[in-house]
């Protein structure tokens, strides 16, 4: 069981803020240093690079997205991946996780110092110091404040990118371009995964899910928009500096955008794109404390790192402990190479995307009720194959240095897991679901579906009595002794749940007919439950059916003694949610086909069912 360390963290982002704070925290070193190195490997291939690597993360990203929709906690990824893979697999994930943040925040503080140190006269390792120092006060002292931050760092950098882009595109050379791929697809694919740090950002939405207004649209919507503008700005940006360079000047460049922009704009023009760095390599910095501390939180609270390490702050309500934590590691990590650095990162991230594409088939296939996403991953489960496919091509391209520092972290994590986490109380998580559906072994005691019923009624803003208030006024037909076909049935249930014109009432009667013939959901032996998409607006009803001879619909199909008809408009979709998985947690549960056989009226069905939904309350608690 989860403690409460995550209590009191505010919902406070909007899509701006995860727009800003996702594009902030790719856009720094992956662009304004990453080129010239990048180039070495690649030649003007980079450009083709960066948007493989933009191609092959989206995968892992609208993955992270579903996930986090039907579980927006706090730590994000780390957080779904316990619940899908386990937490032995969850520490591993965390820990890369936050190793990944952490590396590219420190990435990003290097590249900012490489800046500074043109203007001011002073070792960048203190100036990276200083500046790390700085972040980890503001991200103390409130997400709100952090985020504010970041929106004005993010707007300034934009607005740079786009005059280089304007000032830049004239002056291209196509010349520059040959030979396009020097190093053939090894160098470009290689490359590829040598700058997939530089779309870290992605992740860092998650981490902060639990801080996000709306998060079920907000999450994947400010995802989408920041993969594609910041793709965008990579390609064009690269494209336009090697349009301008030349080959010699541009390998190995650890200001490549500025000395583009020296050769387009002149002087002011390396002035403004240093000022441009600057205020990528700030909003990285800052969203990467902010989210790699996030990344500590889910392992805290699952007892698989000590509590104190995600406690909450009284006063201002931010995992005080973890910023605190994250900063100190930061720290150290400037004084690793910067190669070694990048690699490191983009390594726990390729690894990350593996464990994110695989965790959303595993909860698909566990077929959990309450495993409910506003949003779905399209193209499932090719999307996710080619994801983890594509992800491991690129790290074995890079080469044995990246797979052996990938098997260096696991090991570490999993160090971490046996010494600390196994000591955790048991976690359920849906893979023990689909095993079990393999074996056929009652191996789950259904806490995980409790849990994930508890975090989405939190999501919706929705309470436990919202479905008992719908039970206690709802419509009950008892067809004891009442000889009734299936149409005159549905005649019947239209009359009672709407009260409208003829017309409307016809073309509902034919929808119900044709789900009662198509689309009914049987949900347990003898009961069958339908949806029915209601016109107008706040109306969300339901009737409940009792047949003890049974109602046969279709002859293929055995009678139902239950139907349950549920009937929504499209802006009450929560509740209607909320009334088919209870619904369907009640006649799932044990002897309740028996129970509601032999009620002697409709007020004692309406009373047994009360009594289903009190004793799965108290179970989920």
């Amino acid at each position: 069981m989860s403690n409460d360390t995550t209590t009191g963290l505010k919902r406070e982002l909007t899509l701006f803020h995860v727009f800003c704070i996702a594009t902030g925290a790719m856009v720094s070193s992956g662009l304004f240093i990453l080129p010239g190195l990048a180039f070495e490997g690649a030649g003007p291939a980079v450009v083709i690079s960066y948007a493989i690597a933009g191609l092959f993360c989206l995968a892992g990203m609208v993955s992270l997205a579903e996930m986090t929709t039907a579980m927006p906690k706090a730590g994000g990824d780390c957080f779904t991946i316990i619940r899908s893979l386990g937490p032995g697999v969850g520490t591993v994930a965390g820990v890369l996780s936050w190793f990944s943040l952490s590396m590219k925040s420190a990435f990003a503080l290097i590249g900012m110092s490489i800046f500074t140190a043109l203007l001011i006269d002073l070792d960048i390792r203190i100036i990276s110091s200083l500046f790390c120092l700085l972040f980890v006060v503001v991200n103390v002292l409130g997400i709100k404040e952090a985020a504010r931050t970041q929106v004005l760092l993010v707007v300034g950098l934009i607005a740079l990118m786009v005059l280089y882009i304007i000032v830049g595109l004239p002056a291209i050379r196509l010349d520059n371009f040959q030979p396009f791929a020097p190093e053939g697809l090894h160098g470009t694919l290689s490359t590829a995964g040598f700058v997939f740090v530089a779309y870290a950002g992605l992740i860092k939405i998650a981490s902060v899910a639990e801080e996000v207004r709306d998060p079920a649209r907000t999450i994947p919507r400010g995802m989408m928009l920041s993969l594609l503008i910041v793709s965008i700005f990579y390609c064009l940006m690269v494209f336009v500096t090697v349009g301008v360079m030349e080959a010699p000047d541009l390998a190995g460049s650890e200001t490549p955008i500025s000395d583009g922009a020296e050769i387009t704009m002149g002087t002011w023009g390396v002035a403004a794109l240093s000022l441009g760095a600057i205020l990528a390599f700030l909003s990285t910095a800052n969203a990467g404390i902010m989210t790699a501390a996030r990344s500590l939180v889910p392992l805290s609270d699952d007892g698989l790192l000590p509590g104190s390490v995600g406690t909450i702050h009284p006063r201002y309500g931010t995992p005080a402990n973890a910023v605190i934590l994250t900063g100190i590691s930061i720290f150290l990590f400037l004084f690793i190479g910067l190669k070694v650095l990048v690699e490191a990162a983009s390594v726990t991230l390729i690894l990350i995307n593996i464990f994110l594409c695989l965790s959303v088939i595993i909860l698909r296939e566990s077929k959990l009720t309450y495993y409910q996403p506003t949003y779905k991953s399209p193209f499932y489960p090719w999307l996710q194959i080619f994801g983890m496919v594509s992800v491991t091509a690129l790290l074995l391209e890079m080469g044995m240095e990246a797979i052996l520092i990938s098997t260096l972290l696991i090991l570490l994590s999993l160090t971490l897991y046996r010494f600390y986490g196994m000591k955790a109380n048991p976690r359920e998580y849906a893979l023990l679901h689909v095993l079990q559906r393999i074996t056929d072994r009652q191996i789950c005691t259904g806490t995980l579906d409790r849990e994930l019923r508890t975090i989405i009624c939190e999501r919706d803003g929705m309470c436990e009595s919202s479905f008992r208030e719908t039970l206690s006024s709802c419509s009950i037909i008892d067809l004891e002794g009442i000889p009734v076909s299936p149409d005159e049935l549905t005649w019947m249930i239209v009359h009672l749940l709407r009260e409208e014109s003829p017309d409307t009432l016809e073309k509902f009667h034919d929808l119900l007919a044709a789900r009662e013939k198509e689309t009914s959901l049987r949900v347990a032996p003898g009961v069958i439950m339908l949806s029915l998409p209601a016109p107008g607006r706040e109306y969300n009803d339901l009737v409940m059916v009792r047949s003890k001879e049974g109602i046969t619909f279709s002859p293929d199909d055995p009678p139902a003694h239950a139907l349950f008809i549920v009937a929504s408009t499209e802006d009450r979709y929560s509740l209607y949610v909320h009334t088919l998985m209870w619904i369907t947690n009640i006649v799932t549960g044990p002897d309740f086909l028996t129970r509601w056989l032999i009620a002697r009226d409709t007020e004692k069905l309406r009373e047994i069912m009360l009594q289903f939904h009190d004793e799965c309350s108290a179970a989920s608690t």
